[in-house]
C-alpha cells in the first residue's frame, strides 16, 4: 500500500492512531515520511477526500469533547475509564491543523477547497475559544488563519481578522514579543478590511491604542511602522491616537519621546488628502499651541517642546517649510505680543528656532520682507519688559547668528551683537539676562564667522568676572574658556590676568576651578621642563599670594599625580639653593645647575620661601591618596623631604614658614623628621595657657598622623591630674619618675587640646580609636573635677591654690562630652549612659540644694546666674547632645525628665528653663506620633506625659516671675524663645494625648492672662481690640509670636481652640471675649483661614449666650460684647 493511500485511510474516526502516528513520523526529523509530499504527491480528487474525512474527523472529536471542556478535563481528571482525553483530543485537532496548512501550501488556482474551508471554519471556532497563550496548538492554528489570509481565499477578512487580534494581543503578553510585533505589521492590511465605526472592533481599537503605552513598539522598528500606519488607517482615528499619547506623554522619557517625534514625523510625511489636514491641524498644530501656552513648570511642556523642536530641525525642505508657515501664521505672531510673559516667552523659543518662517512659495522679494519683518521682531523681543523673554530672545538670536551668519547682512549682525553685549550683558535688572548673554554667547563662537567681530566686541564685558551674581561670574568663565577652546581671541585681551587672579582668591569653588581651567597651561604648561614650572610658581606668588593657593588646590584635577610630585621637588630644589649646608652637596649642586634662573627671584625673601612651603603643602595633600597606592614614589618623597626638612626648620625660622613647615612633617613618618618629631610633645607641653591656636592646632595634627596621639591624651590626663587638690601630701612617685621635663600642670591648656582633638573628624577618630584604657583614665580625670566645683559651691571665701571655676565647668562639660563619645564608641552596654545618670544624681543631691538657697549678701546677689544653676545647665546641654544623637534609652531619658522635675522644683530653678526645653523638645521628638498608645500605663504615654507635665510647671514659672520681677521675667522669655519653637514645632504633630495638652496649657495661660486684663478695665474706652502681638499681655504676646511662626503650630493651637470652646470649658463673656481677642491677633497674621473660622465658630455659640448683656449689663460689659461680635463677624466673614 502506498504511503498516500495508507494516510488517506487513516483519516477517519476509526484509524485515528495511524493518524496520529503518521503526524508523529512527520515530526520526527529522523523519518522520511513528510505529510507535505504526500499531499503535494495526491491528484485533486484524493485531495478533496483527504479533506472531506479530515473534517468529519475533526467535527467528531470536537463533539465528543468541545474546547471549552479541555482545560476542565485536566483539571478534575478522568473519572471514568471511558472518558475522552483532552490530550488525545487536543493531538488530533493539532494533525488536522497540520494537513491543513501544508494543503494551503500545495493548493492551485481552480481547485476546490469547500471542505478544506470547513475544516479552516471549525479550527477558526478552536482558536477563538482558546485562551490567548503561547501553547503549539494555538500557534499552529493561528499560522493557519495567517497563511489563508495571505493567499487571499475564501473568507480571508474573518480570519486575518483573528490572526491580527491574537497576534496584537500576544505582543502585549509575551516577555520576547519581536516576533509578534513583526507579524502584527506583515498583518496591517487587515485593518483596511475593518470597519472603524463597528462595534465589533472596538476590542481591536482599544487595543491599537495600547500600543502607543508600550515602549517596545516604540521603540521596535516594525513596531514603529505599524504605528506610523495607524494614522493612516481611518481619518477619525488620528484624533484619537493623539489624544493617547498626550495624556501618555509625562511618562515617556526622553529617549521615548525622540521615538514619538519620530512617528508623528513620518505620519506627516506620508499622509495625504483628509490625513494630512487632520495629522497637521490636530496634531501638529495641537502640540505648537502646547507649547506656547503650558506653563514652563509644566511636566510636558519640555517633552512637546521637543516634539515640535523635532519638525523644525527638519526645516530646509519645501514640505516642511510649506508646513511651519502654514500652521503657526495663525498663532505665533499673536502668541509674540500676548499679555502673559509666560506666552511670550515660549512663543518667542519657538519663532527663533523656527527662523526664518516663510512661505517656499512666495517670491525671493517677498521671502527677503518677511524674513526682515522677523529680524525686526526679534530686535524688539530683546527689549521685551520681562527678564524671561529678553532671556529666551537672548537664546534665540544668538542660535540665529550662529546658524545663518553668512546669510545675514553685516550691519544686522553687529546690531544684534551689540545690543547684547553692551546692553543685555549689563542688564541691572535681571542677573538670569546676563548669565543668558554669556551662555549663549558660547553658541555663536561655534560658528568661525564670528570670531574677528567678537574679538573687538568681547573685551568691553571684562568687568562681568566681577557681576555680583555668582551664576554670571560662571557663565562669563565659560565663555572664556570656550573663547579660549576655539581660539577666537586671546581671553587675557578679554579679561585681564589680574582681574582673574583676584576673583580666584576669594571667589567660591564653582567660580574658582573654572578660572584654574582657563589658567592652568599659563602656569603649569606640562609640555615644558619642571624648573619651568617652578618658575611659573613663583611668578604666580608674587602676582597674587591667595590665588596662588587656589590654583593648585586645583591643579591635580587637570594632570596626573606624576607632574604635581615633580614640581613639589623641583620646589625643594628651589628651596635648597637658599640653605647654606653640606650633608647633600650632590643634591644641591644639581639644584643650581638646573635651577640657577630662579635664585635671584628667592634671595632672602622669606615671604616668597613661605608661600613656596605652602604651595608644596597643598600639592602634598592633592596627591597624599595616590603616593599611598604608589609605595616606591611615597618611600622617594619621603626621603627626599626627609633629609632637608630639618634644615628648613633651622633656616627659615620666619613664623610664616613655620605653619607649612610643621605640616610637611606630618605628611612624613617620624623616622623620616627624627629631629623635629622628638621635640613636637616638649613643645605643646611649654606652650602657655592663651596660646593661639595656630601655635599649637599643626603640632597637635602631626602628633595624631604619627600615631602617637597616645602621648598628648597622657598629657591632658597628667594635667587634669596634678591640678587637682592633693589630699594631703600624697604624690603619684610613678608618674612623677615617667615626666622628664618638671612642667607646671596647665589644666586650662589641656581642655583647648581636647577641644582641637575632638572638633575635628580626623582627629577625633584617631583618638577614639586608642582604645577603652587611656580613654577611662582620662574619663576618670575629668569626673574627679566635680569636687573643685562642690568646693566652690560649698566655700564663701576663694581658695588661691584651687583651679577657678569657669575652668572646672569646663572640666566638667568635657566629661559629659567625653562620655557621649565613648558611649557611642563603646559596644560594652551602657557604662557611660550611667556615668551620666550618676553625674544628675550627683547634681540632685549636692547642688540643687544650692540652687534653692537665695544668696543673702549684695556680693552673692551680683552672680548672675549662679553657678549651681550654671552647672545644672551646662549638664542639661550635654544630655540634649546625647539625646539628639539618639544615644539615650528609655532609662536615661526618665533620669533627665527627673532631673529636669526637680531642677524646676528648685526655688531659682526658673533660670534653667532655656536649658530643660530641650530636652523636652528631644525626649518627644525621639517617639513616633503612633507610637502612643490609649494605655496610661504605656511606658511611651507615661514619659510624654511627664513632658507636657513639666512643661505646664514652666509656663507656670514664668508666668510667676514676669508678676513678680517683670524685667527679668522678659529677659527669661526671650532666652527660652528658641528651645521653645523648637519644642511646639515636636508637639504639634500629635494631636493626642499626652502631647496634646501642651497646647491646653498654651491656651489656658493666654486665656487667662487676656482675661484678667479684661477684669482690669475701669471705662468703656479702654475697650481695644489688639491687632499684633505688641498689644497682647507680655506673656501671651511672647507665646503667640512663637506659636505665628510656623503655620503647622497654628493650626495645632486652633485646634484646641476649638476642642476647649465646644466643651464648655470657656464660659464668662471675659473669657469669650479674650478668645475672640487672640483670634483678632491671628487673623491679622493671615494664618490658617479654615482653622481660624472653625474656631471663631465655636466661640460664636458661646457669645450668643451672653446676648442679654448687650441689653442688662454693666457699660464695660456690654462695650466688650459688641467688640467681641464685631471682631467675631471680621473673622468669619474672611
Amino acid at each position: 500500500m502506498s504511503k498516500r493511500t495508507a494516510f488517506l485511510e487513516a483519516a477517519c474516526k476509526e484509524n485515528v492512531e495511524d493518524f496520529l502516528r503518521f503526524i508523529q513520523l512527520h515530526k520526527d526529523k529522523t523519518e522520511p515520511f513528510d505529510v507535505e509530499e504526500v499531499v503535494q504527491e495526491m491528484p485533486r480528487d484524493q485531495r478533496q477526500t483527504l479533506w472531506g474525512k479530515l473534517a468529519s474527523l475533526l467535527q467528531d472529536v470536537l463533539q465528543e469533547l468541545p474546547p471549552e471542556r479541555w482545560d476542565r478535563g485536566r483539571e478534575e481528571g478522568m473519572e471514568e475509564e471511558s472518558a475522552v482525553d483532552p490530550k488525545h483530543v487536543m493531538a488530533v485537532v493539532d494533525g488536522v491543523t497540520l494537513v491543513a496548512a501544508v494543503s494551503l501550501n500545495v493548493l492551485q488556482d481552480g481547485d476546490t477547497y469547500t471542505a478544506l474551508l470547513e475544516i479552516a471554519h471549525r479550527l477558526h471556532d478552536v482558536l477563538v475559544l482558546l485562551p490567548v497563550s503561547e501553547s503549539p496548538l494555538q500557534h499552529h492554528i493561528h499560522m493557519l488563519c495567517e497563511a489563508w489570509w495571505k493567499k487571499d481565499l475564501t473568507d480571508k477578512e474573518k480570519f486575518g481578522r483573528t490572526a491580527f487580534l491574537i497576534a496584537l494581543q500576544k505582543s502585549f503578553i509575551l516577555k520576547k514579543p519581536g516576533a509578534e510585533i513583526q507579524r502584527v505589521w506583515s498583518l496591517h492590511d487587515v485593518l483596511l478590511s475593518l470597519d472603524y465605526m463597528s462595534e465589533d472592533n472596538k476590542q481591536i481599537v482599544d487595543l491599537l491604542l495600547q500600543c502607543f503605552h508600550r515602549p517596545i513598539y516604540i521603540r521596535n522598528d516594525d513596531g514603529k511602522r505599524f504605528l506610523v500606519f495607524l494614522f493612516s488607517w481611518n481619518v477619525n482615528f488620528i484624533w484619537v491616537i493623539h489624544g493617547t499619547i498626550k495624556n501618555q506623554l509625562e511618562f515617556y522619557s526622553k529617549t521615548m519621546t525622540t521615538h514619538i517625534m519620530e512617528i508623528y514625523f513620518r505620519a506627516w510625511k506620508k499622509a495625504s488628502g483628509d490625513f494630512l489636514e487632520q495629522i497637521e491641524s490636530s496634531c501638529i498644530q495641537d502640540f505648537m499651541q502646547n507649547a506656547i501656552f503650558l506653563h514652563r513648570s509644566s511636566p510636558v511642556h519640555a517633552k512637546v517642546r521637543q516634539i515640535v523642536s523635532y519638525f523644525h530641525s527638519r526645516k530646509g525642505c519645501h514640505a516642511v517649510d510649506k508646513m511651519l508657515h502654514n500652521l503657526y501664521k495663525p498663532i505665533l505672531w499673536k502668541a509674540l505680543s500676548a499679555a502673559n510673559f509666560e506666552v511670550r516667552a515660549n512663543a518667542t523659543l519657538l519663532f527663533t528656532e523656527a527662523f526664518p518662517i516663510h512661505d517656499p512659495d512666495q517670491s525671493n522679494q517677498k521671502i527677503d520682507e518677511t524674513i526682515q519683518k522677523q529680524l525686526d521682531a526679534a530686535m524688539g523681543l530683546l527689549d521685551d519688559t520681562h527678564p524671561t523673554v529678553r532671556s529666551n530672545a537672548t537664546l534665540g538670536v544668538c542660535k540665529i547668528l550662529a546658524k545663518c551668519w553668512e546669510l545675514l547682512p553685516p550691519t544686522i549682525i553687529t546690531d544684534f551683537l551689540k545690543k547684547l553685549v553692551f546692553e543685555l550683558a549689563a542688564d541691572s535688572s535681571s542677573p538670569d539676562v546676563r548669565c543668558s548673554v554669556f551662555k549663549c554667547l558660547t553658541i555663536v563662537l561655534d560658528n568661525a564667522l564670528s570670531h574677528p567681530l567678537l574679538e573687538k566686541l568681547l573685551p568691553s564685558l571684562k568687568y562681568s568676572l566681577h557681576d555680583n551674581s555668582e551664576k554670571v561670574r560662571t557663565a562669563f568663565l565659560d565663555m572664556l574658556i570656550k573663547v579660549k577652546a576655539v581660539r577666537a581671541a586671546k581671553f587675557w585681551d578679554v579679561c585681564n590676568m589680574d582681574h582673574l587672579l583676584a576673583r580666584l582668591a576669594i571667589d567660591s569653588h564653582s567660580v574658582s576651578k573654572r578660572i584654574v581651567d582657563l589658567l592652568f597651561k599659563s602656569f603649569f604648561p606640562v609640555n615644558e621642563s619642571d624648573r619651568e614650572w617652578c618658575c611659573r610658581c613663583i611668578t604666580l606668588i608674587q602676582m597674587n599670594p591667595m590665588a596662588a593657593r587656589k590654583f593648585y588646590q586645583f591643579a591635580h584635577k587637570h594632570t596626573a599625580p606624576t607632574n604635581i610630585i615633580k614640581l613639589m621637588l623641583a620646589i625643594r630644589r628651589v628651596l635648597n639653593s637658599c640653605i647654606q649646608t653640606d650633608f647633600d652637596q650632590t643634591d644641591i649642586n644639581e639644584s643650581n645647575k638646573e635651577n640657577s634662573a630662579a635664585e635671584p627671584l628667592l634671595g632672602k625673601d622669606m615671604v616668597i620661601v613661605s608661600r613656596l612651603l605652602e604651595v608644596a603643602v597643598i600639592l602634598w595633600k592633592s596627591v597624599e591618596k595616590a603616593l599611598r597606592q604608589n609605595e616606591e614614589a611615597q618611600k622617594y618623597t619621603y626621603a627626599k623631604f626627609g633629609n632637608v626638612i630639618a634644615k628648613y626648620f633651622q633656616t627659615f625660622e620666619d613664623e610664616q614658614c613655620t605653619a607649612p613647615l610643621v605640616q610637611l612633617a606630618s605628611f612624613m613618618p617620624p623616622a623620616a623628621v627624627p629631629t623635629f618629631s622628638c621635640g613636637v610633645l616638649s613643645r605643646l607641653r611649654r606652650l602657655e595657657p592663651g596660646a593661639a591656636p595656630s601655635q599649637y592646632s599643626q603640632l597637635l595634627d602631626c602628633i595624631c598622623s604619627w600615631g602617637q596621639v597616645a602621648d598628648i591624651l597622657e598629657l591632658v590626663t597628667d594635667w587634669l591630674t596634678e591640678a587637682l587638690p592633693k589630699q594631703g601630701d600624697k604624690v603619684n612617685a610613678n608618674r612623677k619618675v615617667r615626666i622628664q621635663e618638671t612642667v607646671e600642670a596647665k589644666p586650662e591648656l589641656a581642655l583647648v587640646y581636647l577641644e582641637y582633638l575632638f572638633s575635628h573628624t580626623s582627629t577625633r577618630e584617631k583618638v577614639l580609636a586608642l582604645g577603652e584604657r587611656p580613654l577611662k583614665q582620662l574619663h576618670t580625670a575629668l569626673g574627679n573635677w566635680r569636687s573643685v566645683l562642690y568646693t566652690h559651691l560649698s566655700s564663701t571665701t576663694a581658695d588661691p591654690k584651687s583651679p577657678d571655676v569657669e575652668t572646672a565647668l569646663k572640666v566638667f562639660v568635657y566629661h559629659g562630652r567625653l562620655g557621649a563619645h565613648l558611649q557611642h564608641s563603646s559596644s560594652k552596654g551602657r557604662e557611660y549612659l550611667l556615668s551620666l545618670e550618676h553625674v544628675a544624681a550627683w547634681i540632685a543631691e549636692r547642688v540643687l540644694p544650692f540652687l534653692a538657697k537665695r544668696p543673702n549678701d549684695d556680693e552673692e546677689k551680683e552672680k548672675s546666674p549662679p553657678l549651681a544653676a550654671k552647672i545644672t545647665e551646662s549638664f542639661l546641654t550635654v544630655c540634649r547632645d546625647v539625646l539628639l544623637v539618639g544615644l539615650g534609652d528609655d532609662t536615661f531619658k526618665g533620669q533627665m525628665l527627673h532631673l529636669c522635675s526637680l531642677t524646676l522644683l528648685s526655688e531659682a530653678g526658673y533660670l534653667c528653663i532655656p536649658a530643660v526645653l530641650p530636652i523636652l523638645k528631644e525626649v518627644a521628638d525621639s517617639f513616633a506620633p503612633d507610637q502612643a498608645q490609649e494605655n496610661e500605663e504605656d511606658p511611651t504615654t507615661v514619659m510624654l506625659g511627664v513632658v507636657a507635665n513639666i512643661f505646664h510647671k514652666i509656663i507656670e514659672l514664668l508666668v510667676r516671675r514676669l508678676r513678680k520681677e517683670p524685667e527679668e521675667g522678659r529677659q527669661l522669655c526671650q532666652s527660652a524663645l528658641p528651645a521653645l519653637t523648637d519644642f511646639l514645632q515636636v508637639a504639634q504633630a500629635w494631636d493626642t494625648a499626652p502631647l496634646s495638652g501642651v497646647f491646653s496649657t498654651l491656651f489656658a495661660v493666654t486665656v487667662v492672662e487676656q482675661s484678667h486684663l479684661l477684669q482690669k478695665i475701669t471705662h468703656p474706652e479702654e475697650v481695644i481690640t489688639p491687632e499684633s502681638v505688641e498689644d497682647m499681655p507680655p506673656l501671651p504676646s511672647i507665646l503667640l509670636s512663637v506659636i505665628l511662626k510656623s503655620p503647622a503650630v497654628t493650626r495645632a493651637f486652633l485646634t484646641e481652640v476649638s476642642s476647649s470652646v465646644d466643651s464648655e470649658a470657656i464660659s464668662s463673656l471675659n473669657e469669650v471675649a479674650a478668645v475672640l481677642r487672640v483670634l483678632a491677633v491671628i487673623k491679622n497674621v493671615g494664618q490658617s483661614k479654615a482653622a481660624l473660622k472653625s474656631a471663631a465658630t465655636s466661640a460664636q455659640q458661646q457669645l450668643h449666650k451672653h446676648a442679654a448683656t448687650s441689653v442688662d449689663g454693666s457699660d464695660i460689659q456690654r462695650v466688650i460684647y459688641e467688640s467681641s461680635v464685631k471682631t467675631l463677624n471680621e473673622i468669619l466673614d474672611l
